[in-house]
This record gives structure tokens, sequence and C-alpha cells, in this order.
């Protein structure tokens, strides 16, 4: 009953990941409607937004949306706008984070043992990862993520912080107004014209 009527291909449905086909705006738009609509308070809808952001500028990439839930849930956040929350990690902006949160870590004293951060090839790091992973050879996963992973961990922490904050007080009064409106909105509807009382 709700399927499409025409199918999308599977190169379709990753260049719609890549690249929305309504645009990135309209995109952004729909899931700040998305959050705005869920249930809850503007903290906890606020919160869980700013917790998936946080969490995205973490180096555990497939865990974000694990450490968002666990965040929003020791904040009492909602755990449902955690996971919208870490859209904010995605194929255009995740090269940018690592290499953001890899420098800051060394800038902040951590050595990547003479590793460049503009050198990384960041498929062929996680390609050797999962390789080493698959074959259980732990002592070569600790060899090959260690000098990239400590830096990234170290500069993530403050970048996750800064980012909760960037994303809380904006989304908070942005969701604070859209609930009054709904409100007001919903008040205009049950209230009859003069006329008819």
């Amino acid at each position: 009953m709700f399927n499409r009527r025409n199918k999308l291909s599977f190169g379709s449905k990753i260049s719609g990941i890549l690249w929305p086909a309504a645009g990135f705006r309209r995109a952004g738009r729909y899931l700040l409607h998305r959050l705005s609509r869920l249930p809850g308070t503007p903290y906890a809808l606020a919160g869980g937004f700013a917790c998936g952001a946080a969490a995205s500028f973490t180096p555990f990439v497939g865990f974000h949306f694990i450490l968002a839930a666990l965040i929003a849930w020791v904040t009492r956040a909602n755990i449902l706008a955690s996971a919208i929350g870490t859209a904010v990690g995605n194929p255009w902006t995740l090269p940018f984070i690592w290499m953001w949160i890899h420098s800051l870590g060394n800038w902040m004293g951590v050595s990547s043992s003479g590793i460049n951060v503009t050198e990384l090839n960041f498929p062929q790091l996680f390609g050797q990862l999962t390789e080493a992973l698959l074959n259980g050879n732990f002592s070569s996963v600790i060899d090959i993520a260690g000098p990239v992973l400590w830096p990234m961990f170290v500069g993530g922490i403050p970048s996750a912080i800064m980012v909760w904050i960037l994303f809380y007080f904006p989304l908070r009064k942005i969701v604070e107004s859209y609930q009054r409106g709904r409100i007001e909105r919903r008040r205009c509807k049950e209230t009859p014209p003069l006329g008819d009382i």
C-alpha cells in the first residue's frame, strides 16, 4: 500500500544517500520538522539531537547510534532525537570531521607517530582494520589503529562538547517556538467563532 510505484534501483538508493533528490536544504528542513514533531520537552528533543551530533565527532564509526543513545539516556534526553542527530556525521561531513579531530588531538600534544593528516587514506586504513579484525589479529588492529585513533579520540572529546553546545541552544529555541505555534493553532481550531456561540 505504501510502496513506491516505480521501485528505485540500488544505484539510485546510494546516490539518494549521498545527494538527496529534494536537495540538502529541504532534507535539513525535513529533519528539523521531524525533530519538532517528536513527543517531548524542548530540552529532551534539542538535547537528544545535540547528543547525536556530538557522537558524530568521535572516531567510533559504526557505533554513533549506540553512543548517542547512551549519552541521551544519561542526560535524560530523547533517544530517538539522538538517532536523528547522528545525521550530522554523513558521507559529506565525516572526512572533514576526522581530519579536524585528528589535527586537534595532535595539537593537544597526542603524538600520531609522525602521520600527516592530509596524507591519511581513511578507506585504506579501515580496509586494513577490517582485514585484521576478520583474521582475528588483534595485535595488528592495535598497531594499525592506535596511532590514528588515539589522537582522534582525544581531539574528539572537546569537539563533541562544543558541538553539543552549538546545536543544543539554537535547537531548543526553535523547538520551543514550534511547539508554542502548534498549541496556538490547536487552540484557534478548538475555539468557535463568535457568531457560532
